[in-house]
């Protein structure tokens, strides 16, 4: 119960102090010892205009009560914006460090540059928002794809 009363208090101090995080979802499940809250079953965040959609998501908090990592499991699809950015995908699992700004596509991870108009697969994808750098892995049976379009000069 100690931990559920932690969740509010983060959730209220976020929607006043920070963006706000919205999670629906079939289910919720605290785990107090954990320190984490899974949700379960259709779940959809929504964070400005960013949002992921997954079969489950878990939430890690630190030891301060801090949200540490998001991990979004089963069909995940997202839409990551920022001021210049915007990265539309999908993969098996997102994992997501908040302190970094930091995106983790794993398993059949697809991800479109929307502004710079380019495409790429692959096993696993890194993306971080802030430099807009990303790394992509793949393997023998399927290598990494990279498309990108461009511009004949006149």
């Amino acid at each position: 119960m100690k931990f559920l009363k932690i969740i509010l208090f983060i959730a209220i101090s976020i929607i006043l102090f920070a963006e706000k995080v919205e999670v629906t979802s079939d289910s919720m499940k605290a785990e107090d010892l954990k320190k984490e809250v899974h949700f379960i079953g259709n779940v959809k965040i929504k964070q400005l205009k960013s949002w992921l959609h997954g079969d489950k998501v878990i939430v890690y908090f630190d030891e301060n009560n801090e949200t540490k990592m998001y991990e979004a499991i089963g069909s995940v699809t997202f839409e990551f914006k920022k001021e210049e950015s915007f990265y539309k995908g999908s993969a098996d699992k997102v994992t997501y460090y908040p302190a970094k700004s930091l995106y983790i596509l794993t398993g059949k991870a697809v991800m479109d540059d929307l502004i710079n108009k380019r495409h790429v697969n692959g096993d696993e994808i890194t993306l971080d928002m802030v430099t807009g750098n990303a790394n992509v892995k793949g393997n023998k049976k399927k290598p990494v794809k990279f498309i990108f379009d461009i511009e004949e000069k006149k």
